[in-house]
């Protein structure tokens, strides 16, 4: 019998992690909960009566709300940028398609840094002149200036739903800077069935 407990203590003693290895599996433990929270805050929403975001395909995620006083169903399509601007490291440049009740509104791009106007629009109104690269293809635009962002047109963002690779150049206070994008592996049937919205290769004019 003695025999057989001092074994059974040996076997305890060898598989007990030691001080070391303890605090190492604790580390991982904590390195992987700070990492999935930090994925998810990209898809909580920062709008009230928002539902939080939803995996569409790739990096896209689609955020769903009701408007209170119409009924309106407004879905929002939105693309973070793989990098960040010198000005704001914590706050990714982003574009998003904005649909409601099965037609397409608008499009924007948000760069998160300060922005202003550089020229005037067919109208009078204030522009900012881009520069987009869609795969093979870059091209001047004049987008309208909303403050804090710039609505696209219509014709960039049907390019941008089944392009591989989307960078957009804009004067900043830091200098030209480009934000880089990863568009590719959108649901084409959640776009269509939210916007009525289909993909279309930018002409090289």
């Amino acid at each position: 019998m003695i025999v057989w407990r001092d074994t059974v203590n040996v076997l305890r003693a060898s598989h007990q992690p030691t001080p070391l290895a303890a605090k190492t599996i604790l580390a991982c433990i904590a390195v992987l909960f700070a990492v999935s929270a930090f994925a998810q805050q990209d898809t909580l929403s920062p709008y009230q009566g928002e539902q939080d975001g939803v995996s569409v395909g790739g990096k896209w995620l689609q955020f769903q709300s009701e408007d209170k006083m119409t009924g309106a169903r407004r879905v929002r399509f939105q693309l973070l940028a793989e990098n960040y601007f010198k000005e704001d490291p914590n706050y990714k440049p982003r574009v998003e398609l904005i649909c409601e009740d099965g037609k397409y509104k608008v499009s924007t791009f948000t760069p998160s840094v300060r922005i202003g106007p550089n020229r005037p629009g067919f109208w009078g109104q204030p522009q900012l002149e881009v520069e987009v690269r869609i795969d093979d293809v870059h091209n001047y635009h004049g987008w309208n200036w909303q403050g804090r962002f710039l609505t696209m047109d219509k014709g960039t963002a049907r390019g941008i739903l089944q392009a591989h690779v989307l960078n957009i150049a804009l004067p900043t206070r830091s200098g030209r800077q480009i934000a880089e994008f990863d568009p590719d592996g959108l649901n084409l049937d959640e776009v269509r069935k939210a916007c009525d919205l289909t993909p279309k290769k930018p002409s090289r004019d």
